[in-house]
């Protein structure tokens, strides 16, 4: 009689489990997957809808958005679980209020920026800066991502980054948020970036008469 073979078949080896890739930080949906770099080319403007289900406020904007940021102040709106907002700023006398306007409600009539929020979904529509002789006097800071239309000014940096703390962020990612702004593209600042700054100093400089061209 055959003796049996003493060899066991060999079992297949275990694989060793592999490291789940580290999630990126979740920034903000519009951006957190990246975003078009570039705006399109003679895009003219677009309708903003607030997010209620039922009678959403409908707001027209007649011209390309600027200075498209992300920013991480309490004040500017955001989706929930958004850990930064991303606010462009457009020419108020290009905004107009197309379906219920009796929803909307300014957040702070003190604020520089009257944000004028529907009270159904909270979405902020549109937030012009009427303050008598601020360099920004004339302009609509707007969410772009309220839009369905395509072509919009792209994110170009991050605004008060440190901010995101008063929102309740641990310091301790920060230099993690800092990273993953920078993967994406936008250099963070902890005011606004320097070109905007230049223009509020050149602004004060004028007023006071410290200006000078060279």
């Amino acid at each position: 009689m055959a003796k049996k073979s003493a060899k066991k078949a060999k079992k297949p080896a275990k694989k060793k489990p592999t490291k789940a890739k580290a999630l990126a930080i979740a920034l903000h949906p519009a951006i957190d997957r990246g975003f078009a770099k570039s705006a399109k080319k003679g895009f003219a403007g677009g309708k903003l809808t607030c997010n209620c289900a039922t009678d959403p406020v409908v707001v027209e904007i007649s011209s390309q958005s600027a200075h498209n940021h992300a920013c991480g102040c309490t004040k500017c709106w955001k989706p929930e679980g958004a850990v930064f907002s991303v606010v462009a700023v457009a020419p108020t006398d290009k905004v107009k209020v197309l379906a219920n306007e009796h929803k909307l409600r300014i957040v702070d009539d003190n604020a520089l920026i009257l944000r004028h929020a529907c009270t159904g979904c909270g979405a902020h529509m549109y937030g012009p800066v009427r303050r008598e002789g601020h360099p920004f006097q004339g302009l609509s800071f707007i969410h772009t991502e309220l839009s369905k239309d395509k072509g919009w000014s792209p994110p170009g940096f991050a605004a008060f980054v440190s901010s995101v703390i008063e929102s309740g962020v641990p310091p301790s990612k920060m230099p993690a948020i800092r990273k993953r702004l920078k993967q994406l593209g936008l250099e963070p600042y902890d005011c606004l970036n320097p070109g905007l700054m230049d223009y509020l100093a050149i602004g004060a400089a004028k007023k006071s008469g410290a200006y000078r061209e060279s």
